[in-house]
């Protein structure tokens, strides 16, 4: 039997070759393998990724009034308290946002039974004939998290309208998990665009109308 006796400078040299052979391959592979992230480990996930949040809005918690300027020197104020609703929010798409909301023409409230039967009979909101009014709205400007304007379509007394809200979030929406969101909107329109021309010299034209709602989270289509 022959033993081969390699010089200890030969067997160094040998070592270092292998390790360098060795991290070149390493440095390959990290070439051509694309970035991947462990299970677990914080990724720029896109914030849509749990898909459109939608929420009710809770007629019990909510209303919409509407002021009107009487006599150029004071105003009247109607409420409807009845009403129903959802809102479909998508993160990091506000133009994609959706509000319908109806509420109840026939359950008007006013500060007097004379204003009263004039706002529920036929020169202005004709309740019998139109029981509901209709606001849809269906591309949301935002200017902050919680503030922005959102332009929809308008419907009272058979008449549809284009009208932007003016809309007030008590927090963001996107980051309020399961939390009820209260909002409010505001819109400014002229009844005249909707047929409602009685009375010019004793009620102003141009109405203000507020909708004060709460959003609460729906966890299935369902709820």
């Amino acid at each position: 039997m022959i033993t081969r006796i390699i010089p200890g400078g030969a067997l160094a040299l040998g070592a270092a070759l292998i390790v360098a052979s060795t991290a070149g391959s390493a440095a390959q592979d990290a070439t051509a393998r694309p970035n991947t992230i462990a299970p677990g480990a914080p990724a720029n996930a896109s914030p849509d990724a749990s898909g459109p949040l939608n929420y009710r809005l809770d007629a019990s918690a909510s209303d919409v009034s509407a002021r009107v300027p009487f006599f150029g020197l004071a105003s009247k104020t109607a409420r409807f308290p009845e009403m129903a609703g959802a809102v479909q929010i998508v993160p990091g798409e506000p133009e994609a946002a959706m509000i319908d909301v109806t509420f109840d023409a026939r359950a008007l409230e006013a500060p007097d039974e004379v204003t009263l039967n004039r706002l529920r009979g036929e020169r202005f909101f004709w309740v019998d004939r139109y029981p509901t009014i209709r606001f849809v709205g269906r591309s949301l400007a935002l200017t902050s998290p919680t503030r922005g304007t959102l332009t929809g379509e308008l419907t009272a007394r058979g008449v549809s309208n284009t009208e932007t809200l003016d809309v007030i979030f008590e927090r963001d929406p996107v980051r309020a998990g399961d939390q009820p969101v209260r909002f409010t909107g505001t819109m400014e329109i002229d009844r005249r665009d909707y047929g409602m021309r009685s009375y010019q010299l004793i009620v102003g034209n141009r109405v203000e109308i507020t909708l004060n709602a709460l959003m609460v989270r729906r966890q299935s289509v369902g709820d």
